[in-house]
């Protein structure tokens, strides 16, 4: 091996780092940076006075009441099979990873025999009633912080209005329908 090999390498990349920054400098010569006065490309933005008047409130999820009377119970039941991954929904049947919902809707929360809630769930208070279960349905954790339920929800009213109905006819006595004075009064809010 020749032992001038590494000096002439070496030489090599030397003499191409010196060609390049000469090449810089001949560029910035022929061609010099300029500061423009203004942009090129001038850009209106509307002036704004208060966004946060502007920002979308979250108002819950559409009601479903006036929904519930001509739900599809078929569709219901379709939509229940998502649900029986984690949950039963006949009488006597036992808890699976979520509760057992026979009888659920008018149901106080946390009240299923031998199921273990989360703590935010048991303390929630109150009961599954028609609108407990729909802002529940449509966003699980979103309705009740710190849930143990996995689930997105179920984005379109009709879908919640036909699984609320459908579990409304799991129970040994189903709950009344609302009256007209519960839809109109949910309409209202």
């Amino acid at each position: 091996m020749d032992e001038l090999r590494l000096n002439k390498v070496f030489a090599g990349f030397l003499f191409s780092a010196l060609l390049l920054m000469a090449g810089v400098k001949i560029a910035d010569v022929m061609v010099p940076h300029q500061e423009l006065a203004e942009n090129a490309y001038v850009i209106e933005v509307a002036e704004t006075t208060n966004i946060a008047a502007a920002a979308p409130v979250d108002t819950g999820p559409e009601p479903i009441l006036a929904l519930l009377a001509g739900a599809d119970l078929g569709a219901g039941e379709k939509l229940s099979k998502k649900c029986s991954a984690c949950h039963v929904f006949d009488a006597g049947g036992q808890n699976k990873v979520g509760p057992a919902l026979w009888n659920v809707v008018n149901r106080p929360l946390g009240a299923s025999e031998g199921y273990a809630y989360s703590d935010a769930l048991a303390g929630f208070g109150g009961a599954w009633d028609y609108a407990a279960l729909n802002a529940f349905l449509a966003k699980p954790k979103g309705y009740i912080s710190g849930t143990k339920m996995n689930f997105a929800g179920l984005k379109k009213p009709q879908d919640r209005a036909n699984l609320i109905a459908w579990m409304r006819a799991k129970a040994d006595s189903p709950v009344a329908l609302p009256s007209a004075d519960d839809i109109a009064a949910e309409g209202a809010n």
